[in-house]
């Protein structure tokens, strides 16, 4: 007889009574647990399903036959042949006494509608409390977007809990003791001066609105709420939505796959830009004589100064008829589109199938190519498939965790939160970078290499892992090609030869060899810190590499995960907003391929693939293209040597740009057309865990403004294509017609299940969390490994130019900022362009942290404020690039990687010096955004 595993020991039933009724428990679930699936509820505050139970506000007791005293409920597991009772009048007459106790210190004016407290008190007849209230501390308001209100808290420490260990921040805490014992920030700072990095969590988790959103909104009722998606990075957190009057009142986590229910600072209170007053209202026309230069500027809140309201009529005949006409006049190749990656699966494959049947050509490109791309091009020759192998929670099951080039506590922070989880419960975590974060206390070893070496560092690791004979022999016979001329190219690659280049100790390199190659499971998680480089289709090559040298991929807590950075990067791509393949990575220039989108679209296309976004730019500027429609990007801020890219905009003859703000981009608009944001509107995202998931409408749209794929097929219809879309649903059934990823996804699960994970190619299929299993996608089902050597970055630090440059995210701010630096919490939290630097570095250049520095490379320069950071190597400077007044990419190298074709804005070389003078700050005003909602 096998012996049963701990997952199978944890189910085990357990048969007991519950009130007089016999049932089934379990022995991993308490009876708080067993009795709420019977249908019997019992008083609980400081449970919560999902969190450790805690068992310190006794609202939970109930009676065990033969048992001297109560027992909390929320930590006691059930034994076979216990009778329990939970409504009985010693019980009852125990859980009465709680909430009464409770009440007696609640303030007359509540701080929510939702207080669990008084919905129990309510539920058992608790009266008005006998007791006279304890001395209560003031609120703290320090914070922009949670109201703490300490006279309302019971001290169940649900918020610690979440804090602690649900999101391993470690902010809050419980301190003092007797009468003075409270919930606290640090060392009892206010709220706003604390470490919160403000995710929320502990505001979800609270029972009686001792924390809650600013602004008083949790004394609103909602008019309704609807369940959607977040919009911001590709991690793809479930949310709900609560409106009044049209406008979101505030957000909360849903239990989504990808989240369940945990939310981060953008998440929650980046939300109110879709109020913002800055709102495009009515498509605008560029009045005439306006000129349209690199240097060009405009104020956002005044668009009338320049351009001119328009009908919609008027504003598509011109949109789509100067574009029909350039393509008449000047060939299918003069125009070019530039789609979204932050708008539906449906937007994007629409504006593709424009790009393609419309223009006539393959110039059709997203902001993949500024993200991964180089990650796709890797994974597409390796195994032909740009997609993950394995979901980010599924760091649960892994032994060992490497996460190289990322920063997931800033621009993934739920996914770091799976992370933290993971090592909390014992797994060890190789965390590689040349910057180190947050995340870095975690780390079991911390490998904070040089910038630019990343090659050097895994292909020592893989030199280690060959030489020591821990390679997986079985699963190379078996399932790769190329291992032969992999072994040969690694042996010049010894630890102790890459030590000086990487700057990584020869021992600690093999360690983590051995680390990774022996585990029973290892996963490997990368970002845009592998990608952004000319080398960055080799820093995938190794990292695809010294996975299938040692078998780590086709089971659960392996495998091979890039983090997309945008909420539908994975969609986009997958939908075909790439040059070179249609929808589902299908190359352009297959003839299968070809003939299959031909078929399906009733017409001819191109066989050439297209220009990416950098080629678009410099053909623009000697003279191919003359026409460009934009759907919710902004190169202008984006794209590497961002001025080059600004006099490639101004140049064009014909520039539509489809936004639902004046962006920076719109400045060299002649048509801007005003499109809803993500809250209006229905369609499907994809995330960076492959899983469908269904958005759906809050919000009706401000003014004129229209659906995005209304306005895409008014442009289709100009341009001489006949389509007759009647919604999302319409075209996401096309898609399905043309991928056999999302084939078997109907629109009915979608709407009924709010997400499947691909591939799903039949109906009915669960979707597949985790792929390769057997084989891989390739003719052979083997993948294969490429070989890769030390390519230098392409613009090195010399004396004029000493520092290196990196380019990033910042937690409160996604890409651009357009839209957080219009939400006003966000604003608020980061208001101000800054550079970090380590401290001695600061010293050396002669400044102190708040201080004004320039920072300069070939192409421009940039002034802001400085911050102290240890975790910033020496001789590097970090420079967030959301900050229209110091935009970062007026800085970064557009040299591209000759393979993915994606721009090195991880490295270039600057100068950086004391004092400077700041660009005034573009009139986004959130603050008045701010004022706006309280009103």
């Amino acid at each position: 007889m096998t012996a049963m595993s701990k997952e199978e020991q944890a189910a085990m039933p357990v048969e007991f009574k519950l009130n007089g009724r016999d049932v089934v428990g379990h022995a991993n679930e308490t009876i708080i647990q067993t009795a709420k699936r019977y249908g019997v509820e019992i008083p609980h505050l400081c449970y919560m399903e999902g969190m450790r139970p805690d068992g310190n506000c006794r609202a939970c007791m109930v009676e065990v036959k033969g048992e001297r005293v109560l027992a909390a409920s929320c930590c006691r597991k059930p034994a076979k042949g216990m009778e329990v009772v939970t409504d009985n009048a010693r019980a009852v007459a125990s859980q009465k006494m709680v909430l009464e106790l409770l009440l007696a210190d609640m303030p007359r004016e509540r701080h929510t509608l939702n207080s669990e407290l008084d919905r129990w008190a309510k539920q058992l007849k608790v009266g008005r409390p006998r007791f006279a209230p304890r001395h209560q501390p003031p609120e703290d308001l320090s914070h922009p977007g949670i109201a703490v209100n300490l006279d309302s808290c019971i001290q169940c420490t649900r918020c610690l809990r979440a804090c602690r260990e649900e999101q391993v921040n470690d902010v809050i805490g419980y301190a003092f003791r007797g009468e003075h014992s409270k919930i606290v920030f640090d060392l009892d700072d206010p709220m706003g001066e604390s470490t919160c990095v403000a995710c929320g969590e502990c505001v979800q988790a609270c029972p009686t609105g001792a924390l809650m959103p600013a602004r008083k909104v949790g004394l609103v009722k909602p008019d309704k709420q609807v369940h959607s998606v977040c919009p911001y990075c590709g991690v793809g957190c479930q949310l709900t939505y609560a409106i009044k009057d049209n406008k979101i009142l505030y957000v909360d986590g849903r239990d989504g796959p990808s989240n369940h229910g945990r939310l981060c600072v953008k998440g929650r209170y980046g939300f109110d830009y879709v109020h913002h007053q800055q709102r495009l209202l009515r498509p605008l026309i560029r009045k005439p004589g306006t000129p349209k230069h690199a240097d060009f500027t405009m104020d956002p809140a005044n668009p009338l100064e320049h351009f001119r309201e328009a009908s919609w009529e008027e504003a598509l005949d011109l949109a789509a008829g100067k574009l029909k006409a350039i393509r008449d006049e000047h060939g299918k190749h003069a125009l070019a589109g530039f789609g979204s990656a932050k708008g539906t699966n449906e937007e994007a494959y629409l504006f593709q199938k424009l790009v393609r049947t419309g223009f006539g050509s393959n110039n059709v490109d997203h902001c993949t190519r500024l993200c991964h791309a180089s990650s796709v091009a890797a994974l597409m020759e390796g195994i032909n498939s740009g997609a993950v192998s394995n979901q980010v929670n599924d760091v649960a099951r892994a032994e060992v965790i490497f996460l190289i080039g990322a920063n997931p506590v800033s621009n993934h922070p739920v996914a770091a939160t799976w992370i933290k989880n993971a090592v909390k419960r014992g797994a060890k975590l190789i965390y590689a970078d040349p910057r180190r974060s947050e995340l870095s206390r975690q780390a079991h070893i911390m490998l904070q290499f040089k910038p630019d070496t990343d090659v050097a560092l895994l292909n020592a690791m893989m030199h280690t892992i060959v030489h020591e004979g821990l390679v997986n022999e079985d699963f190379i016979k078996s399932r790769t090609v190329g291992y032969e001329e992999l072994r040969k190219n690694v042996a010049g690659y010894s630890p102790e030869a890459m030590a000086p280049v990487c700057g990584i100790p020869a021992e600690t390199i093999r360690e983590v060899a051995r680390l990774y190659a022996t585990a029973k499971s290892a996963m490997i998680l990368w970002g845009m810190g592998i990608s952004q480089h000319i080398h960055g289709t080799d820093n995938a090559r190794c990292l695809i590499a010294l996975t299938m040298i040692t078998g780590q991929i086709g089971r659960p807590g392996t495998g091979l995960h890039p983090l997309r950075g945008q909420n539908n990067v994975q969609g986009a791509s997958d939908s075909g907003l790439i040059p070179m393949v249609f929808p589902d990575y299908q190359r352009v220039d297959d003839a299968e391929s070809r003939a299959r989108f031909e078929k399906l679209w009733g017409t001819a296309l191109d066989p050439k693939p297209g220009l990416t976004v950098v080629e678009i730019v410099h053909a623009v500027l000697d003279g191919s293209i003359r026409g460009m429609y934009v759907m919710g990007e902004n190169p202008a801020m984006s794209d590497p040597d961002a001025h080059h890219a600004r006099e490639a905009l101004a140049k064009l003859e014909h520039l539509v740009v489809q936004e639902i703000f004046l962006t920076e981009t719109c400045y060299y608009a002649d048509v801007i057309l005003p499109a809803t944001a993500w809250p209006e509107k229905v369609g499907t995202v994809t995330n960076t865990d492959r899983m469908v998931q269904l958005g759906r409408k809050a919000l009706e749209p401000p003014g004129a403004a229209r659906e995005d794929l209304w306005i895409i097929q008014e442009i289709a219809r100009r341009m001489g294509l006949v389509w007759s879309y009647t919604g999302p649903r319409d075209v996401f059934n096309e898609m399905r017609k043309g991928m056999n990823s999302i084939a078997g996804i109907t629109w009915e699960r979608l709407e009924a299940e709010s997400c499947v994970t691909y591939p799903c190619e039949k109906e009915g299929d669960p979707g597949q969390p985790v792929v390769f299993v057997d084989k891989f996608p390739t003719p052979t089902g083997r993948a294969r490994l490429v070989p890769a050597d030390i390519i230098p970055a392409a613009e090195q630090p010399d004396r004029e130019f000493p520092f290196v440059l990196i380019t990033g995210r910042q937690l409160e701010h996604w890409h651009t900022g357009a839209i957080t630096r219009r939400a006003s919490v966000l604003d608020a939290i980061e208001p101000e362009p800054v550079a970090s630097l380590h401290p001695l570095d600061l010293e050396a250049i002669g400044a102190r942290p708040g201080d004004v520095i320039t920072v300069e490379s070939r192409r421009g320069i940039i002034s802001l404020y400085a911050r102290a950071d240890d975790g910033t190597p020496r001789g590097a400077v970090f420079v967030p690039f959301c900050f229209y007044e110091a935009a970062a990419n007026l800085l970064t190298n557009p040299a591209l990687d000759p393979i993915g074709k994606i721009p090195e804005f991880k490295y270039c070389a600057v100068k950086v010096m004391r004092g400077g003078e700041l660009t005034p700050r573009t009139s986004f005003g959130g603050g008045q955004a701010l004022a706006a909602l309280q009103t």
